[in-house]
């Protein structure tokens, strides 16, 4: 279980109950329990305040006092002029959250006379993704974890990237494939950029566009943020609430971020948001990231923005890799603005994309392909909707949010027995814990073909039976 400290703020004379009330509100909204709960911090002035001492006694957890000074050294994403002129930081609440070293989880939250804000003791993996649920795993074992739609290319596709073999020995050549994006999207060419899959293109977001106040959206895609720390960027994060069925609220995104990072439909929640709450949140002077990478199982795309151009600052990436079973080629684009294109190219090293990844995305992108992709989609909605079915039959699964993706994440108590359960009953699903905004009682299955659900939803019933003995 990922362990947090519970940064807090209060006026004087501030009730034990209000205190508790605001953090078991936080905690909750954030998908986060009260067990998971280490200590509660303060700053040295506040720690003999009978409202927090009473909390953290309620909590069975200790009160740690930090001085003025080194809380004043802390940088915070949510500072208060009043604050800092009465007590030298910009935010008691986030900056005791932060002295112990870890990363905020849940920014600042206000009752009438207290603040709170949570932060782990130590920092979720980033780059824990599905792939590594059935590493080194017998060739038995059925992989849910991985939301790549089908387990190889269909044999045309295969056909198409095999005839390119022999043209290796030349230097790969990106324009017909980029034009093909472009057309697919009605824009110009000098809109596009071919990428080594979405992973390589978080990587160019992070190291060419300069920014100042990155914010990314949780529970999602992990591997922004990674890019973004491994950038040298401080990241801040607006975490979404299960009790607001991880739907955004645009006023949540900090006024002066300057970098909004967003999955649609979004992984592992499978929320697929509006595109006019999502377009909301442009700016001048802001970078908006969606992340579409499992748009093309959405029927009808709706909701998507790529192809819009009355979006300022707009960034889309999309990926050819989950529809197609194409994660080991590395193939993906970026759709933005001219002078955005241009500086993500020149990040990038030469030749970026290789001679079969750029065949099959000329290949993927025809009539045809887009029809036989439109199909699976509708597919992927009907088998989806056989494993809602399914697991509203269990008591102890809850599913939060409405559905929209090739996958479902569900809330079981005991989630990390159930899950080394379900593998010993020949199923890998993904732990939820490694997303910032869940904890270990979170999991994703990918959705799969009614017969496969089948025997996961009896393997699962035999899960949650054993782990409640």
């Amino acid at each position: 279980m990922t362990r947090l400290v519970v940064g807090v703020g209060g006026r004087a004379g501030v009730s034990v109950a209000e205190v508790c009330a605001l953090i078991e509100e936080t905690l909750r909204g954030a998908g986060l329990t009260a067990e998971a709960v280490a200590a509660l911090a303060t700053v040295e002035a506040k720690a003999a305040e009978p409202g927090l001492l009473g909390a953290a006694e309620r909590f069975g957890v200790p009160l740690v006092g930090h001085p003025a000074a080194e809380l004043a050294l802390i940088s915070v994403p949510h500072p208060s002029g009043a604050v800092r002129e009465a007590v030298g930081t910009g935010s008691v609440a986030e900056a005791a959250a932060l002295a112990g070293g870890g990363e905020l989880l849940v920014p600042k939250r206000r009752s009438m006379a207290a603040t709170c804000a949570v932060a782990t003791l130590r920092a979720h993996d980033l780059r824990h993704h599905g792939d590594a649920e059935v590493l080194d795993a017998d060739d038995a074992l059925v992989d849910l974890a991985v939301n790549v739609r089908a387990d190889t290319p269909p044999a045309w596709l295969k056909e198409r990237i095999a005839a390119c073999l022999g043209d290796l020995a030349a230097y790969p050549d990106g324009r017909t494939a980029r034009a093909a994006v472009a057309r697919r999207h009605g824009l110009p060419a000098e809109r596009v950029l071919l990428t080594a899959g979405a992973a390589e293109a978080f990587v160019l977001i992070a190291r060419a566009l300069d920014a100042v106040r990155p914010v990314v959206v949780h529970p999602q895609f992990t591997e922004p943020e990674a890019a973004l720390r491994d950038a040298g960027h401080r990241v801040e994060r607006v975490v979404l609430r299960a009790a607001d069925g991880f739907r955004l609220d645009p006023a949540a995104v900090p006024e002066d971020a300057d970098l909004v990072v967003i999955g649609n439909p979004t992984n592992p929640t499978s929320v697929l948001h509006p595109a006019a709450t999502l377009a909301a949140l442009a700016r001048p002077g802001r970078i908006l990231v969606v992340d579409e990478a499992f748009m093309d199982a959405v029927p009808g795309e709706r909701e998507a923005l790529a192809g819009r151009l009355d979006v300022p600052g707009l960034v889309v990436l999309r990926s050819l890799t989950k529809t197609w079973g194409l994660a080991g080629l590395r193939i993906g684009y970026v759709l933005a603005e001219p002078e955005v294109i241009a500086k993500l190219a020149a990040a990038q090293p030469l030749w970026p994309v290789s001679t079969p990844a750029l065949v099959a995305a000329e290949a993927c992108l025809e009539p045809a392909a887009l029809a036989e992709a439109e199909a699976a989609a509708g597919r992927i909605a009907v088998d989806r909707a056989h494993l809602l079915a399914g697991l509203a039959e269990f008591d102890e699964v809850t599913v939060v949010g409405e559905a929209e993706g090739p996958f479902v994440l569900i809330r079981v108590e005991g989630a990390m027995e159930v899950r080394t359960r379900l593998r010993a009953l020949g199923f890998a699903v993904r732990r939820g814990d490694t997303f910032p905004g869940l904890d270990g009682s979170w999991l994703r299955l990918a959705v799969r073909d009614r017969t496969t659900t089948g025997r996961l939803l009896q393997a699962l019933d035999h899960a949650l039976a054993l782990a409640g003995r």
